[in-house]
């Protein structure tokens, strides 16, 4: 790994992405610490506190701690992640939408388009929500330096210009930096929030709310499950397609046997993070808006961590794994394109068998990757709050963070193999034959 690090440094264009996308991670720190004009912060900070442990302390964990200051960045990235979520879900129901979606990049572009019209609209009512709320009170007596709809609109203006800016520095990061730009803000939001966590468990421990056995039990616990999380994310089912002999011009090309590779957890967090969020708004609309009904009904079957709410949890990470999954690997496509490259998998006939194969394949690893994100997700809720240890320490975000590093370590590790250098897992360096 070491050799991997050194190797970064001579290849300038993959040095410039990394600091390209540390600065643009920067850049997002600093708006994270603006206030929102016209609030009393500390009256803010007070309210978020005795949320620290339910699904509105998930969310101010994936801001990175801008929603508890209520800063410019407090809707963060999910209105993005949740205007994505019923565009995916369209393009499979809306027969436009998936024509665009089949026509390739300008199709996407499109879709990208519409998209974020959609994120600014969903921004527009959580912020009037949100202003709503500060007004009358919710979040404390004196929150609101000077109410009015100048301060409404004011405060709507603030947090949708915000939520736009970093749904742009997500996308800067995917194009011109290195990882996913929208995971990579949420890897950043949860990151920051380690040195705050490490100190409440240092808290707990020094008033004897946290033992030491239950200190040295949690700390194995995260290692083991940080060890299965990568376990299972380099895990895959390698399926072998042999290559009959080809005659190219007046050569005999030799065949041979290669691999087409399917990833247990080919979704990645994506999952999680889109079931985290269908599931955090009902919860945020119960915490702003007085409906005793929808507040009585939250309270008694959707509180977080409960039985129902891990239950709706897990259907929704099965649900997203399998829709996701599809949407990134089409079986009938990987068919067609072994076929057209003179391929075919040993005892299967190419075409519509050898789709049905890798169909029937894909399903099996997709259920036993749903069901392992699943059991990462919901597992350590029991165990944090049986602890009573910062929400930091579940599953989503220890699954969001581990998948997160890796891909991007894989993305690093692709620049430098395509590069004729060492990458971070090792193998022997091959040399550059260029002009021989």
């Amino acid at each position: 790994m070491t050799g991997g690090v050194q190797n970064i440094a001579r290849v300038p264009e993959l040095q410039k992405r990394i600091l390209f996308t540390f600065g643009m991670l920067a850049v997002y720190r600093v708006g994270a610490a603006i206030v929102t004009p016209g609030i009393d912060a500390e009256v803010i900070r007070q309210f978020f506190e005795q949320f620290s442990g339910t699904a509105v302390g998930l969310l101010n964990l994936f801001s990175g701690g801008a929603l508890e200051r209520l800063s410019i960045f407090a809707l963060g990235i999910m209105p993005y992640i949740s205007a994505s979520i019923i565009f995916q879900l369209l393009t499979v129901v809306v027969p436009k939408l998936e024509e665009l979606k089949k026509e390739g990049e300008a199709g996407r572009k499109k879709i990208n388009q519409w998209t974020r019209y959609a994120t600014i609209g969903l921004a527009i009512i959580q912020s009037f929500l949100i202003s709503s709320a500060l007004e009358s009170g919710q979040f404390g007596e004196g929150a609101v330096l000077d109410p009015g709809w100048s301060f409404r609109l004011m405060t709507m203006l603030t947090l949708t210009t915000g939520t736009a800016f970093i749904m742009w520095l997500g996308e800067q990061i995917t194009e011109r930096g290195i990882g996913n730009g929208i995971s990579m803000v949420i890897f950043a939001s949860i990151v920051v929030s380690i040195p705050s966590a490490l100190g409440q468990l240092r808290e707990l421990l020094r008033t004897d709310e946290l033992t030491l056995l239950e200190l040295i039990f949690l700390l194995g616990f995260i290692v083991a499950v940080t060890g299965a999380v990568v376990f299972m994310e380099r895990g895959q089912r390698r399926i072998p397609i042999q290559h009959a002999r080809r005659v190219v011009g007046r050569r005999m090309t030799q065949g041979g046997t290669s691999y087409f590779p399917l990833r247990v957890n080919s979704a990645g967090v994506i999952p999680p993070i889109f079931a985290s969020s269908i599931l955090s708004f009902p919860l945020m609309i119960g915490q702003f808006v007085e409906i005793p009904a929808l507040n009585n009904f939250i309270q008694d079957y959707l509180a977080f961590g409960g039985a129902l709410y891990n239950l709706v949890y897990v259907g929704l990470i099965i649900f997203f794994c399998y829709f996701y999954t599809a949407i990134m690997i089409n079986p009938m496509d990987v068919a067609d394109n072994i076929k057209r490259f003179g391929g075919y998998i040993p005892g299967i006939r190419p075409g519509k068998r050898t789709a049905e194969h890798i169909d029937r394949i894909l399903s099996r690893l997709t259920l036993v990757g749903s069901v392992y994100i699943s059991l990462i997700c919901v597992v350590p809720i029991f165990v944090t709050a049986r602890l009573g240890v910062p929400i930091f320490f579940g599953g989503t975000a220890l699954l969001i963070v581990v998948g997160v590093a890796l891909d991007t370590i894989g993305q690093i590790e692709s620049h430098l193999v395509s590069r004729q250098y060492e990458g971070f897992v090792g193998g022997q360096r091959t040399r550059a034959r260029l002009g021989r």
